[in-house]
């Protein structure tokens, strides 16, 4: 029996007085004359303590959005798509819900058995971040495996804007090889307008190096006046956004029916890419998606002009190391040189000059001058000879 249950039954039966049981009991007067009312009311059974709890709480989450919550975590997870609290939160904002504290909405997915524990996931807090400042700053780079339906492996290059985390390029191809970096990196240029500087790792793909000389794409980027930046070797954590956005990507893909060829896997990366863009919040960036991120501030440019307007052609050479180029729907012959017959090559064409360049190497094969009244143009980087047809002019 408590103490308050003693002093009343003193009370009503008579044995103390109303000061003489508080003081006994070690209560107030004033508490005593509360209990003795609630005796009337309810018996002894109303003395015993109540919760401080209030009745109702005005900041209770509302069962719709709870079960919303519950919706959203199952469904983007089936879709493979990012399902924190804090993505959910942006989603309830979208449809205009009230949007609970994320740690409210991760209570709700732990109560509901939607989240499983990682005690040992190193805090967020630890991370050191390095962002560039403004979009097209820095596009990062790197190719990643998966496979096909009937087990063939294939390979996924992006290109990811530092600042925002925008996927300007993500393309699929049996193997990617030099040519596919400068095509990929080209469109995406033509598309977003040319990055201030690039970084990726050390790839044959992206950089010779180590080896000599330069590839296509280094050549390409020099031309450009876009500086390169790679990653110290055995050092992946140099280029973490695009090592995390892949994580992403293959969690995405992973949800979906595995694709036939590579044309179906493509198709399947550009849903992903408007998806990732424009239809979901990326942390790094405020909660703003990376497409709002990209457009919100002036882009960044390289810090040389360049060579102004310009185009790109791939070819390959025929058996005598020509090759042609149409210009002002006229077609013209280069005679780029017999040692490099049969050879996959790089033309950039600008106002005044085309400069053929090899894929494989980067080496600077020949330039020729734009003569519009001419159907040859000769190899300035050698002196001039004779070549059959050289003297046609149509």
């Amino acid at each position: 029996m408590s103490k308050h249950q003693v002093a009343v039954i003193k009370v009503v039966s008579a044995q103390l007085s109303v000061t003489a049981a508080a003081a006994q009991c070690g209560i107030s007067r004033g508490h005593l004359h509360r209990l003795l009312a609630r005796y009337r009311e309810g018996g002894l059974p109303a003395i015993e303590p109540r919760s401080r709890r209030p009745r109702g709480s005005p900041q209770q989450t509302s069962l719709a959005v709870r079960e919303r919550i519950v919706e959203l975590r199952t469904d983007l997870v089936a879709r493979g798509l990012d399902a924190g609290p804090a993505t959910i939160g942006w989603h309830l904002e979208r449809e205009g819900l009230a949007v609970p504290s994320s740690s409210t909405i991760r209570r709700i997915l732990h109560g509901a058995g939607l989240i499983t524990p990682e005690p040992h996931k190193r805090p967020r807090s630890s991370w050191i971040r390095f962002e560039a400042a403004a979009p097209n700053e820095v596009w990062q780079s790197d190719f990643t495996h998966w496979h096909l339906a009937d087990g063939g492996e294939v390979e996924i290059i992006s290109w990811l804007d530092d600042h925002s985390r925008y996927l300007l390029a993500c393309s699929a191809f049996t193997r990617v090889a030099g040519d596919d970096v400068v095509a990929t990196f080209t469109a995406a240029g033509d598309a977003h307008g040319w990055p201030a500087a690039t970084l990726t790792d050390n790839g044959a793909v992206y950089t010779s190096r180590f080896t000599g000389g330069r590839n296509g794409f280094e050549y390409l980027l020099a031309y450009l006046g876009i500086r390169q930046k790679n990653g110290a070797p055995n050092h992946p954590q140099t280029q973490g956004k695009i090592e995390r956005f892949h994580q992403t990507l293959k969690r995405y893909l992973g949800r979906r029916p595995e694709a036939s060829n590579l044309a179906g896997l493509q198709s399947q990366l550009d849903t992903f890419r408007l998806a990732y863009n424009e239809q979901r919040p990326h942390r790094a960036v405020g909660r703003a998606t990376p497409g709002e991120a990209y457009r919100a501030i002036p882009k960044a440019r390289p810090s040389e002009a360049g060579r102004g307007h310009f185009r790109l052609r791939y070819d390959i050479t025929d058996s005598k190391g020509a090759m042609t180029l149409r210009r002002g729907g006229r077609l013209y012959h280069l005679k780029v040189g017999a040692s490099h017959a049969r050879r996959r090559v790089l033309a950039i064409a600008d106002e005044r000059e085309v400069t053929v360049v090899a894929l494989d190497t980067g080496e600077i094969l020949s330039t020729h001058l734009i003569e519009p009244a001419k159907g040859y143009w000769r190899n300035q980087q050698r002196d001039p000879g004779r070549w059959p047809g050289s003297g046609a002019t149509s």
